[in-house]
């Protein structure tokens, strides 16, 4: 056994302890079908949005970390329910009156409203692949509609009109009474009108392998349960799914958690064993509530790319995917430099240790070295007290700091201060407050421009910061108030960096001639 595959067995990392759980089903024999099937689901009434992101990169994690430890084939499906009927029209689309027309239909069914594919399905399917081949994820893409008509969920569909009363037994304990007395586990699509229909069952033959029901109208049919003409209500389809394709692993949220049990139950009813799954918790806004598409509330991906990368979203993804964490636009620097603590620490570490380290997951081991030499915190500062409102001005601070700098070799740092005058000059500058001094800081910050000014040392981070620490350590208790009121009246921000370091990269001369500003009245 390999090093890595003998560190991977017993790391704590999460998504290795998933892949145990999943090899733990072989561990008596492999996998009939020949390769282990993990599954995302998608529902395409909407496009794309930071969810499907996380669920699609942290089940990636987990078939990588799974490739680690077993030598079985895997397979990734994007699963979409583009038969389900259009509840309602969305909001941000055009032709809302076109769409109106056809309501309860099939997604795939609905005539596309940008008028560029089939059908608003076929639409929204496609932005799906588009998003997630834009970052690079291997998948397999399946569609409802498609995996019901070609007949691929038949033998499933025969199988659930034999024990119907079975699954409908474990769906009923989970109705309230005015409900169970309509509910069918089966869907008819209306032959005429094309709709889904949510109507009682007055038969279902398991023999013929039809249902018999009255419309809405009254007017009775018979349709078989099979080739696209019947689907599963979406409780049922999702067991029923995982028994049709051997599903072994799929996440979710945890607002699906009450769930598990019906999905289970539906797959085992099903003659299947139920697959592993992974109950992810949701994002919070800023105020603690959760996030939703219809409320806009938190932030979306394409928010988080205009001022960070993705490999930073990824990182925050990874970061405790059990814990609920608040997802709005003052975490994104703090993820872009702690992912790039972690890059910088990744080769130093032994093993086990790397496979705890985040990137190692985010880059499926093969980790990149980060070239960014200042912070991402940092370079806001140093938007902030230049007022740059391109990278080219932050270019001139940076080439003092670290000569040997540039775009072509420093990517990372190139790009972040890109991002770093994009986000000052969007949320920063709008909030910032800057306030006068004490008396005790302005005595303070008087020894400190006087230091700077006979400072004849180093320009380099720890040396300006001992003298930083020098000036404030017998004057404030707890120290940590003289750095907040350095970042307060200088920077107009209540946290900042390491102030020596902002000091070494803006310069000694530009930091006396800023303490100058704030004594003078002039900032705040």
């Amino acid at each position: 056994m390999s090093h890595l595959r003998e560190a991977a067995l017993e790391s704590k990392a999460w998504p290795f302890e998933e892949a145990r759980r999943v090899l733990k089903r072989y561990e008596k024999k492999p996998p009939e079908k020949g390769y282990v099937l993990f599954e995302t689901g998608y529902g395409p009434s909407g496009l794309p949005h930071i969810g499907t992101f996380g669920e699609v990169l942290r089940t990636t994690m987990i078939r990588r970390a799974f490739e680690v430890i077993s030598d079985i084939p895997t397979r990734l499906i994007c699963f979409s329910d583009d038969m389900d009927g259009m509840r309602k029209v969305p909001g941000n689309v055009p032709n809302q009156e076109m769409l109106r027309e056809h309501l309860q239909k099939p997604l795939t069914s609905v005539p596309d409203p940008f008028g560029e594919f089939e059908s608003f399905g076929h639409h929204n399917n496609a932005m799906l692949r588009r998003f997630l081949d834009t970052f690079g994820f291997e998948y397999e893409f399946y569609s409802a509609t498609e995996f019901y008509k070609s007949g691929q969920f038949d033998q499933t569909l025969l199988l659930a009109a034999e024990r119907y009363d079975d699954i409908m037994k474990i769906m009923l304990k989970s109705l309230r009474e005015e409900r169970r007395q309509t509910y069918s586990i089966f869907l008819p699509i209306h032959p005429e009108t094309g709709r889904v229909l949510y109507v009682p069952m007055k038969e279902v033959n398991a023999k013929d392998g039809t249902i018999t029901f009255d419309d809405d109208e009254g007017k009775e049919w018979t349709l078989p349960i099979t080739g696209g003409q019947v689907k599963l209500q979406w409780k049922p389809d999702f067991g029923a799914r995982w028994a049709a394709l051997g599903v072994d692993f799929e996440m979710y949220g945890k607002d699906h958690s009450t769930n598990t049990p019906i999905y289970d139950g539906i797959c085992r009813a099903l003659s299947a064993p139920a697959p592993e799954h992974f109950t992810y918790e949701l994002f919070l806004d800023d105020k603690g509530q959760k996030i939703s598409k219809s409320s806009g509330n938190g932030i979306s991906i394409d928010e988080w790319l205009t001022y960070a990368s993705t490999e930073s979203l990824s990182y925050f993804m990874y970061l405790k995917p059990k814990t609920a964490k608040r997802l709005y636009f003052d975490v994104i620097p703090k993820a872009v430099d702690e992912y790039h603590q972690q890059l910088r620490a990744y080769p130093g570490q032994d093993v086990k240790a790397q496979l705890n380290n985040p990137v190692y997951h985010i880059h499926n081991g093969n980790v990149p070295a980060s070239t960014l030499v200042v912070p991402f915190g940092m370079l806001l500062n140093l938007a902030s007290v230049s007022g740059a409102e391109d990278k080219a001005q932050l270019w001139g601070f940076i080439n003092r700091y670290a000569p040997e700098a540039s775009a072509e070799t420093h990517p990372d740092l190139d790009q972040a201060a890109g991002f770093a005058v994009r986000y000052f000059n969007d949320f920063v500058k709008p909030h910032r407050v800057y306030r006068a001094p004490t008396e005790a800081e302005r005595e303070a910050l008087v020894l400190l421009r006087d230091a700077l000014a006979g400072y004849d040392g180093a320009v380099e981070d720890e040396a300006l910061q001992a003298v930083v620490y020098d000036v404030g350590r017998d004057r404030f208790d707890p120290l940590r108030d003289w750095f907040k009121a350095l970042y307060e009246v200088l920077l107009g921000a209540s946290q900042g960096p390491r102030f020596g370091g902002f000091i070494a990269l803006y310069g000694v001369q530009e930091t006396i001639a800023l303490i100058d500003k704030a004594l003078a009245g002039e900032l705040a």
